[in-house]
C-alpha cells in the first residue's frame, strides 16, 4: 500500500502537503466553534457590563448634576428669601419707629400743653394766695397795731 508523503510516520516534511489543508481547516472550525460558543457569548456579557456601568456612571453624573443645579437654585431662592426678609424686617422697623417718633411728640405736645396748663393754674392760685396773704396781712397788721397801740385802728391805710 502507498502512503502519501504526509501520512508517513518517519518522514520529515519539508514540502506542505495535504494535512496542511486538514490542520487549517481543523482551525477554522475550532474558531468557528470558539466563536460561536464561547467568545461571542462573552463578549455580549462585557459589552452588557459596559453599557450598564457606562450607563450607571452616566445616571450617576446627570443625578448629581441635577443635584447641583437643585442646589443652586435652592440658595438663589434662599438668598432671595432672606433678602425680601431683611428688607420687610426693615420697612417694618422703619415704620415702627415713625409711629413711636409720632407717639413721643403727641406726648410731648400733651406734657407741654399740661404743663402750660398747670403753670397758669400755678400762677391763678399764686396770684390768688398773694391777694388772700395781703387782705390777711393788713387784717392782722391792723390787729396787731391796735394791740401794741391798745386801742382800735380804723381809717389807716396800708400799701
Amino acid at each position: 500500500m502507498v502512503y502519501p508523503l504526509g501520512f508517513a510516520e518517519n518522514s520529515i516534511q519539508l514540502v506542505p502537503d495535504g494535512t496542511l489543508f486538514l490542520h487549517v481547516l481543523i482551525i477554522l472550525v475550532m474558531v468557528y466553534v470558539l466563536n460561536a460558543t464561547l467568545f461571542r457569548p462573552i463578549n455580549r456579557i462585557l459589552e452588557a457590563r459596559d453599557k450598564r456601568t457606562r450607563g450607571r456612571l452616566t445616571e450617576a453624573q446627570e443625578v448629581l448634576s441635577n443635584v447641583s443645579e437643585k442646589l443652586a437654585e435652592y440658595e438663589r431662592a434662599l438668598r432671595g428669601a432672606r433678602t425680601e426678609a431683611y428688607a420687610l424686617s426693615e420697612h417694618e422697623r422703619a415704620a415702627a419707629m415713625q409711629d413711636r417718633q409720632k407717639d413721643i411728640d403727641e406726648m410731648r405736645a400733651q406734657l407741654a400743653a399740661s404743663t402750660a396748663a398747670e403753670k397758669d393754674a400755678i400762677k391763678r392760685q399764686a396770684d390768688a394766695a398773694r391777694v388772700t396773704l395781703e387782705a390777711d396781712a393788713r387784717s392782722i397788721a391792723v390787729e396787731i397795731g391796735s394791740r401794741v397801740l391798745g386801742r382800735p385802728i380804723s381809717g389807716v391805710e396800708m400799701n
